[in-house]
Order: C-alpha cells, then sequence, then structure tokens
C-alpha cells in the first residue's frame, strides 16, 4: 500500500472520484463531470483544509469502506450518510481525525441521495484535461475511469495542515435534506414554444416524481400528464414524433422531453447535443439541489425569469463567500 492511501474495502452502491469538474471542452462532447452537489464537496474541502476543486468521493445512497494505511483528516457532508470510524458512528460536516489502520464505514442513509467525502490532501490520481473528475460513460479521469471496485488502493496527496480535527460547519449554513416540497426553478425557452398553452400551464402545476433511473447523466421525472404539441410540419431530418428535432446543443440544466411525457435535466455527465426539444433550463442554483433527490421524491417545477434566476446564483454565491466564516 502506497505511504499515503486508502484500501477500498467495499467499494459502496457507486462511489467515485470527483472535484468540480472539467469545463471548457462541452463543444468536444466531454461534459463538465465533477460533484452533483458542488457546495456539499465544497464545504467539506474547506472543513479538512483542502482547496475548493480538490478530489473527494462520491458515495451515491450506500457509503463505501476504506481502511487508511496513514493519519488522516477526514469530513463528510451532502447525504445523511452517517459515518462511523471502527464502528463508532462520527458526526457529519464536522472534520474528524482517523489513525492508519482504522477503518471508515457508513451507516444507513437518511436522507439526501450522494455523500461527499474529502480527506486532507486530497484524493491524488492523476488529472485528465485538468480535472480529476470520474467520467464513467468515457472511461475518463478519476480512479481508472470508473467507480471504486474491492481492493483499489486510492493515493493520496500531501495535506497542507491547514485543516483542524473539530471544525464545524454549523446547521444554519448547511443545505438540509428536503423530502417534501422540493420546487426546482426552471427559465423556461429554448423550444418552450413547441408545446400548447395548456400543456405549458400543465408542467408547472402537476407534481412529478423522481424516476428510478436518474443517475449523473440525467434525472428522469414521471407523474405529470403528456405534453401535447402545437402541430406542425416536421422538419427534414428531425423524424416523425413531434418531440423530435433537428440536432441541436443541450445546455447544462436543460430539460429535453422524449415523445413529451418523461422530462430529463440533463446534469454533470449528459451529452451534450442531440434531436430532442427542450422546454426550458433548470437554474444553476437548483442544480446541486437535484443531485440530492432520492427516486419516487415528488417535485414542482417552478417558471422563474432570467433575472430571478441571476438573482439566484447571486445567493448561492453569497452562501459559498460566507462558509470560511461559518466554519
Amino acid at each position: 500500500m502506497a505511504e499515503r492511501s486508502f484500501e477500498v474495502v467495499k467499494p459502496g452502491l457507486a462511489t467515485t472520484v470527483q472535484d468540480l469538474g472539467r469545463p471548457g471542452y462541452y463543444h468536444l462532447g466531454l461534459p463538465l463531470s465533477g460533484a452533483m452537489d458542488r457546495f456539499a464537496l465544497i464545504a467539506a474541502n474547506r472543513l479538512v483544509g483542502n482547496p475548493d476543486g480538490a478530489a473527494g468521493l462520491e458515495a451515491v445512497f450506500l457509503g463505501p469502506e476504506l481502511r487508511f494505511s496513514a493519519d488522516a483528516l477526514v469530513a463528510i457532508t451532502g447525504a445523511e450518510l452517517p459515518p462511523k470510524l471502527d464502528g463508532v458512528e462520527q458526526p457529519l460536516w464536522s472534520a474528524f481525525a482517523v489513525k492508519a489502520g482504522q477503518v471508515l464505514s457508513f451507516a444507513f442513509l437518511k436522507g439526501g441521495a450522494r455523500a461527499y467525502i474529502a480527506i486532507a490532501g486530497g484524493i491524488d490520481v492523476p488529472e485528465v484535461l485538468g480535472s480529476r473528475s470520474t467520467y464513467a460513460l468515457g472511461a475518463l479521469g478519476g480512479f481508472e475511469g470508473r467507480a471504486l471496485k474491492a481492493g483499489d488502493v486510492v493515493p493520496l496527496g500531501a495535506p497542507t495542515g491547514t485543516g483542524r480535527e473539530g471544525a464545524s460547519l454549523p446547521k444554519e449554513g448547511r443545505r438540509p435534506a428536503q423530502e417534501s416540497g422540493v420546487e426546482i426553478r426552471v427559465v423556461p425557452g429554448l423550444y418552450w414554444h413547441r408545446i400548447t398553452e395548456e400543456a405549458q400551464a400543465g408542467f408547472f402545476e402537476d407534481t412529478w416524481k423522481v424516476a428510478p433511473e436518474a443517475d449523473r447523466i440525467g434525472y428522469r421525472f414521471r407523474g405529470g400528464k403528456k405534453l401535447d404539441f402545437v402541430p406542425r410540419q416536421q422538419p427534414f431530418g428531425a423524424g416523425s414524433d413531434p418531440s423530435n428535432i433537428v440536432d441541436s446543443c443541450y445546455p447544462y440544466g436543460s430539460i429535453q422531453v422524449p415523445g413529451g411525457t418523461e422530462p430529463i435535466v440533463l446534469h454533470r455527465d449528459a451529452v451534450s447535443g442531440g434531436g430532442y426539444f427542450m422546454i426550458g433550463t433548470v437554474i444553476s442554483a437548483d442544480m446541486d439541489l437535484i443531485g440530492q433527490l432520492q427516486p419516487h421524491q415528488p417535485v414542482r417545477f417552478q417558471s422563474v425569469t432570467l433575472d430571478e434566476a441571476l438573482a439566484a446564483r447571486a445567493v448561492e454565491k453569497a452562501r459559498l463567500a460566507k462558509l470560511g466564516e461559518l466554519i
């Protein structure tokens, strides 16, 4: 085992190395990737003294079991996935010390979907196009381009020494897991004109539920009424289904509705273009929230203006700026 590393005893359900992603390559078909809940990863990194963009682990629904080769400082944020050290429960949203040979594991999920594990020094896998994030669909980045497996030995970087055991983010600074009353703000546009006024109103009036297929590529929702389209002659190359278009670019967060039945919010590992119409775009301030939604969780979409979206983004930036004061 490397001098500073951990061994994966159990990998969990889908545990990957993620940082803040690799922007700048979307036009080449390479998605942003990176943490689905960026705020949670940044908070975890700050708790252990890492730069915001240091690589950590993203664990989905079921946490991994990790054996450390050296002393380390660790923080867990995001989903309510209680960490345990040699079987003794540790606090969430707080930095705690791990001794060489100790095993980090997790109890059952209590809320949310994705937990973030930051370790002082960060995870020292090679950078690919400026990021250590895993893009599993393209076998790119992370640890050998894939989710962790039992027996993997994952190297750690050298800690900065600025983290301290017991550092904690108080509850007022956290984003709690939302079990009900979830609203996702959307700026209508792009191909909004393609559906009828009744369908436009119904999209925001209906309650939708997260589909079991929701993942890093896209979050699918079902349960609302099928969208009706304004009649038109389909352009050459668009196919016969009214939800089809001539191929177009997909903005990050855009909502495509194949067949007009099940909206899909394109997330961190989504493809950058295709032939489905897009009803609008989820605002950047709500993309972290989507990454913490569980299957079958009810949500409503809320229409907002571009000015309201920009104001929400400013609020999120202020939350991040305040992290340093709270920790």
